[in-house]
């Protein structure tokens, strides 16, 4: 069965927030919208983000590192959020497994935010209804669209590439086959959800630069010693110049 999924490069991600962004934008003019945004950087903030970008700092002073996180609904293969809707408005779809909300019937309980594990729910207040990524079904669906543009908007925004989309039940697709190559894991596996999204582990990188290249070549310091000093010529006893 197809089971279509995000697998994030942390290693790329630089925190952007590229795809939080324009999954804003797509989704408040798209299916899933509008998405309610009254007072985002109010003391009681009120809006709703299928995508966020946390940004942690890892390891001990003066060694750390900054470490961007994006997160958003998993698209688990064993969504907690389905069973708990007491109306079935959240669903999986059969054809690619795409976890989604029938806002027809959803009646902004709240039962499935408070089953999910990853905090991937919210409860949209001006419709009073939950909401979650679709990964962009309005655009994989559009036939309208060309092939390479039927991709979440996240996706296509990305500057680094951080996030690649596919299904990851085929062992020949690019997400696949980056998880098996990159060690992608999935974020807490102990839940039992299995989430389809993956990520890839951040790569320590070691820099090795030689001595020379600590110096600059055109440093002002050295510049005098580098280039070619104009040679004086002290003048002959015939010289008939006259001083």
């Amino acid at each position: 069965m197809t089971q279509l999924a995000l697998v994030i490069d942390l290693n790329v991600c630089v925190g952007c927030h590229a795809c939080v962004t324009s999954c804003k934008s797509w989704n408040t003019s798209g299916a899933a919208g509008p998405l309610s945004d009254q007072n985002p950087y109010d003391a009681d903030p009120t809006g709703t983000f299928f995508n966020r970008v946390q940004t942690f700092e890892v390891g001990e002073f003066p060694n750390t590192e900054t470490v961007h996180f994006p997160k958003s609904c998993l698209h688990c293969e064993e969504p907690p959020c389905v069973p708990v809707c007491p109306t079935g408005a959240s669903y999986k779809r059969e054809s690619d497994g795409i976890v989604l909300v029938d806002y027809d019937k959803c009646i902004g309980c709240s039962y499935c935010a408070w089953a999910c594990p990853y905090g991937a729910r919210e409860l949209d207040e001006s419709r009073q209804e939950m909401s979650k990524c679709t990964l962009c079904v309005d655009r994989i669906d559009n036939e309208l669209l060309p092939p390479q543009d039927r991709r979440p908007a996240c996706v296509m925004a990305c500057p680094t590439n951080a996030r690649l989309f596919g299904d990851v039940h085929d062992e020949h697709s690019e997400v696949s086959i980056a998880i098996r190559e990159r060690a992608g894991y999935q974020l807490m596996p102990e839940w039992g959800t299995q989430p389809a999204n993956h990520y890839l582990p951040r790569r320590k990188v070691e820099i090795r630069v030689d001595n020379d290249q600590l110096t600059r070549s055109d440093n002002p310091l050295n510049i005098d010693r580098r280039l070619p000093q104009p040679r004086l010529e002290e003048p002959s006893l015939d010289d008939s110049t006259s001083w």
